[in-house]
């Protein structure tokens, strides 16, 4: 029996890459995403598709529900990979696009967590991966709103690390630097902006999304058990080196 994963956000640049690693492994996949065209290649492969958004809770069910039999009663591992990034000051960010980046970030994580771990208490245990950022561990200048969401993030995994520790769940989070994806256009778009980032870096480059799908599908498949409550950063060096 081929072990099966749900991936929360698999039409994202790193989740479209994780899911293909997944399936070129022989895991059975199953994916939640919004945008159809993207996963379509993953639907010819084999991969189940459910489109719906991580913030509707009947769509988490689904997706968990479609991972679930597509394991014959069981779910090896889920990662979470939905986010966004607002990079503007306090004060010239309202109350809606603040709670937006929290509900994106953090709201959509935590339904991941309960809805994947009531399944797997009832399925002896599994492992959930979750995303933060760099953001979450070191002050970077506007980043207050992503900061907020992500640490938010973190601190959810340490704890539900000690509270599903007995019941085989194992849960931890990669924190990514700046990494070449979608979702960083706007910083690497201008040579400025994209300059001042890398040379924050210890390692003088930025991430490629590769980098930090593999580090998850690690985490998901072959890391060692007693890894859990983690946060992996994937940065380059930025949160723990200085050059």
């Amino acid at each position: 029996m081929s072990n099966s994963f749900l991936v929360i956000g698999g039409s994202s640049d790193i989740g479209l890459i994780l899911c293909q690693q997944l399936v070129e492994n022989g895991y059975t996949v199953t994916i939640l995403a919004r945008d159809h065209s993207r996963v379509d290649d993953l639907e010819k492969a084999g991969a189940r598709i459910i489109i719906g958004d991580s913030l509707n809770e009947d769509d988490v069910t689904m997706a968990v529900q479609t991972a679930l039999d597509a394991g014959n009663g069981k779910i090896s591992g889920i990662a979470h990979l939905v986010g966004s990034l607002a990079i503007r000051p306090p004060h010239a960010m309202d109350i809606n696009s603040f709670e937006e980046v929290i509900q994106t970030n953090l709201t959509s994580s935590f339904i991941t967590l309960s809805k994947g771990c009531k399944t797997m208490i009832r399925n002896g245990g599994g492992r959930i991966v979750f995303t933060s950022s760099v953001a979450a561990s070191l002050g970077l200048v506007n980043h207050e709103a992503i900061a907020a969401a992500k640490g938010g993030v973190e601190a959810m995994v340490r704890s539900a690390a000690a509270t599903y520790s007995k019941r085989g769940i194992r849960v931890n989070a990669v924190a990514p630097g700046l990494t070449n994806t979608r979702m960083a256009e706007t910083i690497l778009r201008s040579e400025a902006s994209k300059k001042s980032a890398i040379d924050m870096i210890p390692m003088n480059r930025i991430n490629q999304p590769e980098e930090v799908s593999s580090t998850i599908f690690w985490l998901l498949t072959n890391a060692p058990d007693n890894i859990t409550g983690q946060i992996i950063n994937v940065d380059g060096g930025m949160a723990k080196a200085r050059s």
